[in-house]
């Protein structure tokens, strides 16, 4: 009781002295900045080997760096909850909407799964711009919707430079064929403001992180004296892996050991960095690759250069965060500027698997996959499942399932009147849906409710960050509150340290049974304890029945079918870009 009444007292004094500095400075700026597939261990601050200062300093110089954030397992669904505040299966993407063309009759005309970010959610730039007075503005990947009624414009950016769908080629290439490429290659698709974008009109020397970095800081530097709301949002580093030739040199021969060895090296930098206590049992790599002792040399260099092109690709995303961030100092706006730095999913483990990485160069005849090229504009390349279960380290799995590999991300805060003069750990159980509350409340605005703009919205599901900040008090209360995930026929709901997860394993029902996992000591989900605590496993699965009512989850008949993996290697000539 009485700790109860010193937090509000805290929390009292907190508030009061944040509205003082909103007096006295002015409202906040907001910055959000998101990576694409980066896993949780792929920058210094979260245990990396990759150079990247600039977010090591953003969370160094008085940031809050978070252990235990999560978003969904893919891009499209995490972006719709960081703009609604609440789950994908409300805000629109249901599921991905690259698999809903090809099952048509599972989802097709039902609520929530329009494909794109829908009428039923009041949108965060929305919000700002209409009730708070801010400018708005983004430049990278939108993901939220193709045609012009769904623009970003639409939805609240005052300005824009958007690739509408999940990917592009980083330098802009096209392989110049009128055939159709081996593998199912969406061209690329932007849109300047409500203006689609011929891409052939883009600069010679294009690529995608630098470009999105200028076009932000051009809006930036527009006279409006508002507070601005802005989001840059990196393809990098989603395949294709492609990056500087100076950068690529840069890390030549330091991935040569193997994934297993890197994997090991980066749990031990993130004990040391006291990210991981030492009794956390990693998870078990499962890869359906070549070991890495069972390739030749040749193989063995071919893997270990793209993993040297994918860290070129991290570095070069950190270059760009620096150049933001010195447009902001030297502007006198860095410390009024709320900057928040995530990743969308965990690292890309499984795409295209079905194709053999030695014969890759087979597999895509539009573009030169040999060992010299790769890395430039004119291959086309990925890393693989074990070089991305190193990235994901400690967890399970990676990106398209809801094991923690796939939904445990990097988020780092750094804004002056909340966070403290030095590095500061959080391992607060968060999600993506908490950023929008989170951004309301600094604001000084609270969301519309039931009602914005003439059209019925529903209520963000996610929590303010800010108590937690000065106070340390809870986000999410660990005996009430639970979350859950679905995508992919994946399911998985959490409350407290406690996960159920529901994996299908088979065509059969009977073939998959739930899993229960306790994450306080068991991060990398290997512990069953399914059969030891029944009684837990029977409250959260009784809570996953109550989320997929609340937010109209569609379950498929055959939810095996849809796995993530499986997915990819029957669909690998057919793929748009997730």
């Amino acid at each position: 009781m009485f700790v109860t009444v010193l937090r509000l007292i805290f929390s009292f004094i907190f508030t009061t002295t944040l509205q003082s500095n909103i007096l006295t400075t002015g409202r906040p700026n907001f910055l959000i900045i998101v990576a694409d597939d980066l896993g949780y261990s792929d920058s210094s601050p979260y245990g990396s080997e990759i150079s990247t200062p600039n977010l090591e300093s953003l969370a160094s110089d008085g940031g809050t760096l978070f252990t235990d954030f999560h978003t969904a397992s893919a891009c499209s669904p995490t972006r719709s909850m960081l703009f609604s505040g609440t789950d994908h299966h409300l805000a629109g993407v249901g599921q991905m909407r690259e698999l809903m063309q090809l099952y048509p009759g599972i989802w097709d005309g039902k609520q929530g799964y329009e494909g794109y970010l829908n009428d039923r959610v009041a949108a965060l730039p929305e919000i700002l711009r209409d009730l708070g007075g801010y400018r708005t503005m983004m430049a990278g990947k939108w993901h939220l919707g193709l045609t012009k009624e769904r623009f970003p414009s639409e939805r609240g950016f005052e300005k824009s430079f958007a690739l509408l769908p999940g990917a592009a080629n980083h330098f802009n290439y096209e392989p110049g064929t009128a055939e159709q490429p081996a593998i199912g290659f969406m061209p690329p698709l932007y849109a300047r403001d409500d203006v689609f974008v011929n891409h052939t009109t883009l600069p010679d020397d294009y690529y995608s992180s630098d470009y999105f970095t200028s076009e932000l800081i051009r809006f930036l530097d527009e006279d409006d004296e508002r507070p601005f709301f802005a989001y840059l949002a990196f393809t990098a580093p989603h395949w294709p892996l492609q990056a500087p030739k100076e950068l690529i040199k840069k890390y030549k021969g330091r991935y040569d050991a193997g994934p297993d060895a890197l994997r090991a090296a980066r749990l031990e930098s993130q004990r040391r960095l006291d990210l991981l206590s030492p009794d956390v049992v990693p998870a078990t790599v499962s890869t359906d690759q070549k070991s890495w002792t069972l390739m030749s040399d040749k193989e063995r260099a071919f893997s270990a250069k793209t993993m040297e092109i994918y860290a070129a690709m991290v570095e070069r995303l950190d270059y760009n965060v620096g150049r933001l961030v010195d447009y902001l100092r030297r502007t006198n706006q860095f410390d009024n500027t709320f900057i928040l730095f995530i990743s969308d999913n965990g690292a890309e483990g499984s795409v295209l698997e079905a194709l053999p990485l030695q014969s890759v160069d087979k597999s895509i005849p539009y573009f030169d996959n040999s060992y010299e090229n790769i890395g430039t504009k004119t291959s086309f390349i990925w890393y693989g499942s074990q070089w991305a279960q190193a990235a994901t380290a400690p967890s399970r799995m990676t990106k398209g399932h809801v094991t923690e590999g796939g939904i445990r991300c990097p988020a780092i805060v750094h804004y002056g009147p909340l966070t403290s003069t030095s590095r500061r750990m959080s391992h607060e159980f968060c999600t993506v849906m908490d950023i929008l509350p989170t951004i309301l409340e600094l604001a000084g605005l609270t969301h519309p409710g039931t009602t914005f703009q003439g059209q019925q919205v529903v209520l963000p599901r996610g929590k303010s960050w800010v108590s937690h900040f000065h106070s340390h008090q809870p986000i999410h209360d660990e005996c009430q509150d639970f979350t859950g995930w679905e995508l992919f026929g994946e399911r998985a709901i959490r409350r407290g340290n406690y996960k159920a997860v529901y994996i299908p394993k088979g065509p059969l029902p009977e073939e998959t049974k739930w899993e229960l996992h306790d994450l306080t000591h068991d991060k990398g989900e290997s512990k069953d304890l399914a059969e030891d605590k029944p009684e837990v496993l029977k409250e959260l699965i009784e809570l996953w029945v109550k989320y997929e009512s609340e937010t109209g989850v569609i379950l498929a008949p055959d939810p095996y079918e849809l796995g993530y993996d499986r997915f990819w290697s029957r669909n690998s000539s057919r793929i748009v870009f997730l």
